[in-house]
């Protein structure tokens, strides 16, 4: 089973881009992804997690809900957040470091449910690995995946095997694929920490150059590392599907 574990139902674009399920139900087909996990950004908790039960009502047995955490003033997000895995069946919390500071006072109670609650933190921390090593360390029960081996699109070897070793020094971190330019990157994580912590995704929908390619990227990329067949069936949702505990 192929399951990309970073998908968007709105992205953090400057136009805010909305994807319906049909077209990303229609890019899965196409590539041959069977399950993704979906969220939303640039929005409020509480309609991201609108938006992912919606979409995921559509069509259950295929679309992994997450939700969002973004502090507001109008309404306790904590409390979003409980109920939409409590009651909803959620299965991770997204944060963005493009959207919310990682300081202690803002980020630190949604760890601490996360870690209650027993589901995932997926944090896309823009390169800010300080703050992954502090949260990774201050929350060892809460498990953390690191979103892009640290940062969007880098191309700084450096920092990708930082991040590489912040998962080797720390039990609790996971390191998610999508948005790697450096592909033997993952073959090195691989060597490093275990297939079993490395998740595969596409960081999509996106239309350039088109939406098949754009996902059919990263799986071509997957698949050409020299993998043994049990660490890339593994990466590509062996690890997912142990973490979110999905069943069928």
């Amino acid at each position: 089973m192929v399951i990309d574990a970073h998908l968007h139902l709105k992205h953090g674009d400057a136009a805010r881009t909305e994807y319906p399920v049909e077209t990303i139900l229609e890019v899965m087909d196409a590539v041959g992804i069977d399950r993704s996990v979906v969220f939303a950004m640039s929005t409020t908790a509480r309609h991201a997690v609108e938006m992912a039960a919606t979409a995921v009502a559509q069509c259950p047995e295929r679309l992994i809900p997450y939700a969002y955490a973004l502090p507001s003033y109008e309404e306790p997000v904590l409390e979003v957040l409980r109920e939409a895995v409590t009651q909803l069946g959620f299965k991770g919390i997204k944060v963005h470091a493009g959207e919310c500071r990682l300081t202690d006072y803002i980020v630190d109670p949604v760890f601490r449910l996360a870690g209650e609650l027993e589901v995932p933190c997926l944090v896309d921390f823009g390169g800010d690995l300080a703050s992954a090593r502090r949260l990774a360390g201050a929350f060892p029960d809460t498990q953390l995946v690191i979103a892009h081996f640290g940062k969007y699109l880098c191309v700084d070897p450096g920092l990708l095997r930082s991040c590489i070793g912040l998962a080797e020094e720390f039990a609790n971190v996971w390191l998610d694929a999508s948005g790697v330019v450096l592909p033997w990157v993952i073959a090195e994580a691989a060597r490093r920490i275990g297939a079993d912590r490395i998740l595969f995704g596409t960081d999509g929908p996106h239309p350039m150059p088109d939406f098949a390619t754009f996902a059919g990227e990263p799986l071509r990329q997957m698949r050409s590392l020299g993998l043994t067949s049990a660490d890339e069936a593994m990466i590509l949702g062996g690890t997912a599907a142990r973490l979110l505990k999905l069943t069928g």
